[in-house]
């Protein structure tokens, strides 16, 4: 599994909490904190796709602008 994904213009970098045994992220590169979680490597993908559009959609409904990524804000 590759730890950094992108889709619709935005990335994250997926972490693992060993603790907590879940895979976790947020959207890097943007001032708003939209973050996501999952139990396992198959859902993490889908989890991380649908923060993006759940936080495009929030976005829309109030009448925001979304914060835009900047790839340079992202490490590797």
């Amino acid at each position: 599994m590759k730890n950094i994904l992108e889709y619709k213009g935005y990335s994250t970098k997926v972490e693992v909490s060993i603790e907590g045994q879940v895979l976790y992220g947020k959207i890097e590169g943007i001032k708003d904190l939209v973050n996501f979680e999952c139990e396992n490597a198959n859902e993490v993908e889908v989890a991380f796709r649908q923060a993006v559009d759940d936080y495009l959609t929030f976005c829309k409904e109030i009448g925001k602008e979304p914060n835009r990524f900047s790839n340079t804000e992202i490490v590797h």
